[in-house]
Parts: structure tokens; C-alpha cells; sequence
């Protein structure tokens, strides 16, 4: 017997009953909302089940100048509009509210632009226009004692177009008029409590409990004070299909970078017991997958004299300490007594192909166009920029992804393959 409260095991799908017409048959509004419903949940099911759910496009989240007047706060329900600082759901620390006569303060607003999203119900929520979102007066009140937030979407539906009835249903106690239509629409959600995090490794077979879209996370958010743009990080969200690869989010060195023998003896941990190269993933994977083989440093001979002679640089991984099942992170290190000259090209690979995730995929390691950032070993921001975008000062056109946001990661979508990367040696 099934617990209160927790889904049937097996294929958890709707039951799926088209209407069967034949002569002289009398139909009702029930039968033609049955009909309705079969073709609805054929369509979530294929949705869902055979392509995935996430954001599909657009749906950015960025800093907006104007007040936060234009979306949905529930199914069907404006926002509502700013007015004078006693109809404020807060007040400024000085209790005013206003700047001055006639000014009101700026606000956290961030906008959300247009786009399409599927939940993991098979929902599709569109949002056409875009809308401008106050976070303060969207935080439940028991929730703002927190200067980080979460910005989503949900899907909802509201009726519209009220219509008189022709006559009543003499079987059931009926108005006299119907909404005759349902419009599908989305309700903004922010909150200041982590969302629980997807570990299902299968949505096909079952649905989640958590149907929220969450688009961005914004730090150090401030009543009255504007969002800056590099404290909203998109990387939270889930990009749309089956399920979200494992990839590869930073290094500890700047793809074709030029260094001297001292720093890549230093980014290679030749005499420091505790250096090392860096590599962070987005998620955890299997440390027992980090055998020797899987990572491998190669250098191509350079100088004045003979070279493009190369020769393998013998390695260890000094992290994780193997205590842990599953790692985010791992650092290989130099064990032999080999040294680097001028002219000299360090070839990094890492066999993405076989380190294995939490559900034993494979992670998507393809180090497109070598923009994979460089990430400083304590922090999660970039030596060259001091922020998360992952952009390097020679970015140029592609600074960030297709998606439209970054920072860079590894991954084409189809997992596995070699994250590659180099780095040049000079003398001075």
C-alpha cells in the first residue's frame, strides 16, 4: 500500500482515456473537458518523458531601473502598483521610504526577459513580454532576513471571458454565467531559502515534487539599493533535456596562457606539496573514477635548439584525500624531477569519458573553444577579473556562452569525450 503523501512506484503517468464517438451519442461539457485533458497530458508526457524539462530560451534575469509593476504575483494577479510609503509591505531604516519629496528610493528590481520554459510536470510556461520583479515586496515576510535570494517562474492558469449560460444544469447547482475560457500564464516566485536540490538521476518515469522553475540566485540583495549585475548568478538554473550533465566549471590556469618556468612550476606543484593543478566540476563525481590514466601531462619540447621532441610528465592526485565518495573538485600534482625550459608547451588532458557522475554518466568535458575559466584555488572568481563571469581579458566576441550567460563551462551536450588545455613556458 502506497504512503499518504508519496508517489505510486512504477511509471508514475496519468491514465489515458480518449472519447469514442458513435451515432447518436450525447455529449456534455464534461466530455469534451475529458477529451481536452487526454490531448494535454499526451502532450506533457512526450514533453517530460522523450525531451526533458528546464529552460529552453530566454528567461534571462538582469538589473532593471523602473519599479517592479509588471508580473504576476499569483495565477491571474498584477503585481501591485507602487504607491505612497505607507502602503508599503516594508519601510526604509530611516522609516521614510523616499529620497525626498516626490522621490521614492531606488529598489532590488531585476527584470525577466522573455523566453519558454517546460517543468518537470510538462508544463509549458511562456512569459511573452518580460517583466520587471521588486524582490522585496515578492519575499514572503518570514523570509527577509536574508540578503540572498531566488528568483522563479511557475506555471499557473486563470479563467477569463465570463459567459452567460444559456440555461442552467438542472442536475447541479450552477451560476447563471461560466468563464468560458482558461489562459495559461506563470507566477513569479522569489524566496530566501535555498530551493531543495533535483537528485532524481531518471525524470522519465516519475514526476517532481518541486515545480518552480528557478532562474538566477542574487547576492547581497538590498531593499532599497539596486541589484548589480555581477551578483546574479545564473548558473542555477536547469537548461533544458533529460537530465544536466556533469561539466567542468573552472581550472587553475589560463588556457594558452604564457607563463614563466617558476609560475608553471608553481601551477604544477613541482616543489609544493600542496600545489597542484586545479580542476572544479559543477557537480560531484565518483572518486574512485580519479585513477591514474585519466589525467595526463604531456610537454612539447621548445628553445633554440631541437625541439617538438615531447615527453609524459609523471603525476598524482593530491585531492580529494579519498575519505569521500563523491568530489567536486580534484588536484593533480607533479611527482617527478622533470624541468621546464623556454620555449617548452604544457599539454593538459583530462579523459572526461571516464570520471562518472552521482547517476554514472559520463562528464561532458569538451573544453570548447578553451574558454573553460581560470579560477583561483580559494575562491570561485576569476584571477583576470575579480568576478564570475568567466570572461578573460582576450574573450573577444564570445565572452560568454550561447546561452547567453555565464560564466563558461566544458560540455556540448553529449557527454564524455577529452577536456584538453595548454599553457606556454618562457624564461622570463
Amino acid at each position: 500500500m502506497t504512503e499518504p503523501g508519496t508517489r505510486p512506484a512504477g511509471f508514475d503517468a496519468p491514465p489515458l482515456r480518449r472519447l469514442r464517438y458513435f451515432h447518436g451519442q450525447m455529449l456534455g461539457a464534461r466530455d469534451f473537458q475529458r477529451e481536452q485533458d487526454y490531448h494535454r497530458e499526451k502532450l506533457k508526457l512526450r514533453l517530460r518523458a522523450l525531451l526533458g524539462h528546464g529552460v529552453v530560451c530566454g528567461l534571462l534575469v538582469e538589473p532593471a531601473p523602473g519599479p517592479g509593476d509588471g508580473c504576476p504575483d499569483g495565477p491571474g494577479q498584477p503585481a501591485p502598483a507602487d504607491g505612497p510609503p505607507d502602503a508599503e509591505p516594508f519601510e526604509a531604516p530611516d522609516g521614510s521610504g523616499w529620497d525626498g519629496p516626490g522621490r521614492p528610493r531606488r529598489r532590488a528590481v531585476v527584470r525577466i526577459t522573455p523566453g519558454l520554459a517546460v517543468d518537470c510536470d510538462g508544463h509549458e510556461v511562456v512569459v511573452r513580454g518580460g517583466c520587471a520583479v521588486d524582490l522585496w515586496k515578492a519575499l514572503p515576510p518570514d523570509e527577509r532576513d536574508t540578503d540572498t535570494v531566488w528568483v522563479g517562474v511557475q506555471y499557473g492558469e486563470r479563467p477569463v471571458e465570463p459567459t452567460r449560460a444559456v440555461y442552467n444544469d438542472g442536475c447541479a447547482d450552477t451560476a447563471d454565467h461560466e468563464f468560458g475560457w482558461t489562459e495559461e500564464c506563470y507566477t513569479v516566485r522569489v524566496t530566501g531559502c535555498e530551493p531543495p536540490k533535483e537528485e532524481r538521476c531518471d525524470a522519465c518515469c516519475s514526476r517532481c515534487e518541486h515545480t518552480v522553475l528557478w532562474l538566477a540566485r542574487i547576492d547581497g540583495v538590498r531593499p532599497y539599493e539596486p541589484v548589480r549585475a555581477d551578483r546574479i548568478r545564473m548558473d542555477v538554473r536547469r537548461p533544458f533535456g533529460r537530465h544536466v550533465p556533469v561539466v567542468i566549471t573552472g581550472v587553475s590556469w589560463r588556457h594558452g596562457h604564457t607563463y614563466t618556468v617558476e609560475e608553471a612550476r608553481a601551477l604544477l606543484g613541482t616543489h609544493d606539496e600542496n600545489g597542484g593543478l586545479l580542476v572544479r566540476f559543477s557537480d560531484g563525481v565518483r572518486a574512485d573514477t580519479l585513477r591514474p590514466g585519466v589525467v595526463e601531462i604531456q610537454v612539447i619540447e621548445g628553445g633554440a635548439g631541437r625541439n617538438a621532441s615531447t615527453w609524459y610528465m609523471g603525476g598524482a592526485f593530491t585531492e580529494p584525500d579519498g575519505s569521500r565518495e563523491f568530489t567536486d573538485r580534484f588536484r593533480y600534482r607533479q611527482t617527478t624531477r622533470e624541468t621546464l625550459q623556454d620555449g617548452d608547451r604544457v599539454l593538459i588532458s583530462v579523459r572526461a569519458a571516464f570520471l562518472l557522475d552521482r547517476c554514472c554518466r559520463p562528464v561532458d568535458g569538451t573544453n570548447v573553444g578553451g574558454r573553460v575559466p581560470a579560477v583561483a584555488a580559494g575562491t570561485d572568481t576569476s584571477p583576470d577579473t575579480g568576478a564570475d563571469t568567466g570572461a578573460s581579458p582576450d574573450a573577444g566576441p564570445c565572452a560568454l556562452p550561447p546561452s547567453g550567460y555565464g560564466p563558461w563551462t566544458s560540455g556540448t551536450g553529449s557527454g564524455g569525450d577529452v577536456f584538453e588545455s595548454w599553457f606556454f613556458v618562457k624564461e622570463r
